[in-house]
């Protein structure tokens, strides 16, 4: 009894917390179930209801009535004019949502926060509800219980529009078949906007009328966005009711699991949403004998590649005896298309090593490698002249957009060549980066040492999460991979030991760049250390990709279904590519710590994800020159930029995605390849893989 005693109130609080969850997911399932919108900034539309209400809150039942109409107004506006901007990327998936309502989060976050104030703001609550109830012989807040009659309400209310009206039949016929309800009479636009508008409305109403509950402040709508996540990822997209059924239990690990088990409640929810998430796509996904490398689906082509540079340094061509033959003669480039034979085999038995130093080109012209060498040659010598043309806060932003860099284009490699878009490389990059803090930490100061291991220590990271990853596709591994980064984040709040916690590593030895060396402390020495390692890294890195384990790896993504058709073992492929973007994630937190000389949960959280997936973007998808520079492009806009607009960073940013969404649909190297074919067009592999889950994901969008 005592114990029911103890946890009656953390309980109540639970289903009281978990019904404020489903009001806000149930839009946000609405909005991506029914509209095909993956909504990022539905944690914002909560927090213009909270602010609003708050700020009209006086304490009387006129004052609670006028914010909530008001809140939700305006908040049913901004999922109107939110229908209005992703109505023109209908055709490029839902990454470019992703990104897009992204950078709509930030803006507005900025905008309330300029308008309302950095601090949360009080909510006065009529006098009725601003006391406490007898429940089972406990007090307990008689607003909270009015909420959960309120919530359990609406969702009856919500189930009989869905289930019981015109308006719920149409809604589901423009999930269904759009063409269909045209046919009807009624606008598949309209009904989009009205969706979209309603599921802000949902977000207003229970920012309102949830203020109490969860404020309006500074981390408002980030918190609400990721249990709302959580929520609709684990009660599906079919029904309002298991929604419901999914918050309470969310709501119960939020409050109870805190009070029973403090040490495990930051790791269930994320850790149940990524169990869903994976037995899902073992179900959804192709499950044939060649995934996960399984069958005999050829050669492994890291193999094959060390074997043919073994024949050309004994002086043989690829055609000598001893050489394995690549896994297939038939490696598919395209969507529609396939090479005839493989790359190496085209090199006219010249030995795949002098193929591999002409970038993978079969034309082995010198006009063409200079060309195609060009912009890395120029990017090379504008940072090796970086230190003498600007002063020491500046190269050290240049350091950091190097770290910056690097994790973008271990984002390119796994959304660009293997189709797998992610929002959780962060993880590896912690892991480098912690590494490195502790190894310096115990005296481990030589940076190399720190190299090798951070990038270790993040590939056997990539190897344990790897199989997790690789099955699935589209929206779901986007999914999958931020629920790994918010798994890692619980685990760097929690592991205090190694991490710090909350408060971060500082205070450490700077490292050496070799041994017997100083410890580097002066910022010019610090960027050329990070700029030789990330030198090192991008060409190892162009190295591989432009090699056959690269096309591959292209070869799965535009034509999964005949690359295994064809027997080649595609988990194989996609596992080891997981495994080297992961140890090239370490590599940069490794330089990161390098170049900042401290390490706080701030520089592996979720935003850093988002901008290295936006840097990968803009720079082209496929590019990794051009990861680089739109890394570039997001430090110079968050340190540099906004340093002249003091409290504007977020909304500087924001218009940066929007811009790089809107503007640049392949990316720099699409500008590049339309202006070299004269405006024609872009090559496939500079758009954005696709968002369905399907044997053929992989498949580039239009």
């Amino acid at each position: 009894m005592n114990l029911l005693d103890a946890h009656f109130v953390p309980a109540v609080d639970g289903v009281a917390y978990g019904l404020l969850l489903f009001v806000v997911a149930a839009g946000l399932s609405l909005a991506f179930g029914t509209a095909g919108v993956l909504n990022l900034s539905h944690g914002t539309l909560y927090a213009i209801g909270a602010y609003t209400g708050a700020e009209l809150s006086d304490g009387t039942w006129g004052g609670l009535a006028v914010g909530l109409a008001a809140g939700t107004a305006a908040a049913a506006a901004a999922g109107a004019g939110l229908s209005a901007a992703t109505i023109p990327l209908a055709r490029r998936g839902h990454l470019a949502q992703a990104l897009l309502t992204f950078g709509l989060a930030l803006i507005g976050g900025n905008l309330l926060i300029e308008f309302f104030g950095a601090d949360e703001l009080p909510v006065r609550v009529p006098e009725a509800l601003d006391s406490s109830v007898t429940l089972l012989g406990h007090r307990y807040p008689a607003y909270r219980l009015c909420f959960i009659l309120m919530a359990v309400l609406l969702a009856a209310f919500g189930t009989w529009v869905l289930t019981r009206t015109r308006v719920g039949a149409a809604v589901r016929a423009s999930a269904d078949d759009p063409q269909m309800l045209a046919t009807t009479g009624h606008s598949p636009r309209a009904v989009h906007t009205g969706v979209l508008a309603a599921a802000g409305a949902l977000a207003g109403a229970a920012g309102v009328l949830g203020a109490p509950i969860i404020g309006p402040g500074a981390g408002t709508a980030d918190t609400v966005l990721m249990l709302s996540l959580v929520v609709v990822v684990l009660g599906g997209l079919r029904s309002l009711w298991t929604t419901l059924f999914a918050a309470i239990a969310v709501g119960e690990v939020q409050t109870l699991g805190v009070s029973v088990a403090p040490d495990w409640a930051p790791y269930l929810l994320f850790a149940a949403m990524a169990a869903v998430l994976i037995l899902r796509s073992q179900f959804t996904e192709p499950a044939t004998s060649g995934a996960h490398g399984g069958g005999d689906g050829g050669a492994d082509p890291v193999e094959w590649l060390r074997r043919r540079l073994s024949a050309s340094f004994k002086g043989r061509g690829p055609g000598a005896g001893d050489t394995a033959p690549a896994p297939s003669e038939t490696v598919p480039t395209g969507a529609g298309g396939a090479a005839d034979k493989s790359e190496a085999g085209r090199s006219g038995g010249r030995g795949a090593l002098p193929w591999l130093l002409r970038g993978g080109s079969a034309d082995g012209d010198l006009a063409s490698r200079v060309r195609q060498a060009a912009p890395l040659l120029i990017l090379l010598g504008v940072l090796i002249a970086l230190p003498t043309l600007l002063d020491a806060y500046t190269i050290s932003l240049a350091g950091s957009a190097l770290a910056l860099g690097l994790l973008a284009v271990s984002v390119t490699i796994l959304t660009g060549y293997a189709g797998l878009p992610t929002l959780g490389q962060t993880a590896p990059f912690a892991v480098g980066a912690y590494a490195t803090a502790n190894l310096a930490d115990a005296g481990w100061t030589v940076g190399p040492v720190q190299i090798v291991v951070a990038a270790i220590a993040a590939a056997l990271f990539s190897l344990v999460t790897g199989p997790a990853v690789i099955r699935a596709r589209g929206t779901t591994v986007l999914m999958i991979t931020l629920a790994i980064g918010e798994l890692a984040s619980a685990a760097i709040n929690q592991l205090k030991s190694v991490t710090g916690g909350a408060d971060g590593l500082v205070g450490f030895p700077p490292t050496q760049a070799l041994w017997g060396g100083e410890g580097m402390v002066d910022e010019s020495e610090v960027y050329n250390y990070a700029l030789a390692v990330a030198v090192v890294a991008v060409a190892v890195t162009l190295l591989v990709l432009r090699s056959p384990a690269g096309k591959l790896l292209i070869g799965t993504r535009n034509a999964e279904a005949r690359m295994r058709a064809s027997g080649h073992p595609v988990g194989r492929y996609l596992l080891v590519a997981h495994i080297g973007a992961g140890a090239l994630a370490g590599v940069g937190g490794s330089v990161m710590v390098t170049v900042q000389q401290y390490l706080s949960p701030a520089d592996v959280g979720f935003e850093i994800a988002a901008f290295a997936l936006l840097a990968a973007v803009i720079g082209g998808n496929t590019s990794v020159i051009g990861a680089l520079i739109g890394a570039g492009l997001i430090v110079s806009t968050r340190d540099w930029v906004a340093s002249s607009w003091p409290g504007h960073g977020h909304l500087l940013l924001g218009v940066l995605f929007v811009a790089a969404v809107y503007l640049l649909p392949r990316g720099l190297a699409g500008l590049r390849a339309r202006s070299g074919s004269g405006g024609r067009g872009t090559a496939e592999t500079d758009r954005l893989p696709s968002d369905h889950d399907s044997a053929t994901a992989g498949k580039v969008a239009p």
